[in-house]
């Protein structure tokens, strides 16, 4: 990977979920529903939450807890990155976790709440909805968690 191709990938995911955001927000209305396959809606949702809507109730001091966070990783992430010292598939997995984390914080702070809207379902069964940044995090989460466990596994036969 380039120098900085990593900062490239990072604004892919930010002006891909920014603009699929704009789309929603312009074709549905708020809570609204579209059926596009039996296991894919798409919805129009705010998250006032984390994860999985998690202090979604709270009073509203979660947004700036949420804000502080994410401002701190998008920082942490970015010098991480320009220090140019990671492995190819850390600077991939740091530059989509960079993306989802900066496209979720410009959410808050423009609009209070992150826009939500990949509904899958089976059945009546449906996961909570999420969106382009969220996938692009739990992908770079995942993979740097396999890629760890198999640093783990490679050491442990290497030492029998």
């Amino acid at each position: 990977m380039h120098r900085y191709s990593w900062a490239a990938l990072a604004i892919f995911v930010v002006l891909a979920d920014q603009s699929s955001k704009f789309w929603i927000e312009s074709e549905m209305t708020l809570g609204g529903s579209m059926f596009l396959t039996s296991f894919l809606n798409l919805v129009y949702v705010l998250n006032t939450g984390a994860a999985f809507s998690i202090l979604a109730e709270a009073n509203g001091w979660q947004k700036y807890i949420f804000i502080a966070i994410a401002s701190a990783v998008s920082v942490f992430l970015t010098l991480m990155l320009l220090k140019g010292k990671l492995k190819h598939h850390e600077q991939t997995c740091y530059s989509l976790l960079l993306g989802g984390a900066i496209s979720n914080l410009l959410d808050r702070l423009s609009r209070g709440a992150v826009v939500d809207f990949i509904d899958l379902h089976v059945g009546f069964w449906h996961w909570p909805a999420f969106n382009i940044a969220d996938s692009a995090i739990v992908l770079s989460v995942s993979a740097l968690i396999c890629s760890s466990l198999m640093v783990s596994i490679k050491s442990k036969a290497q030492q029998q």
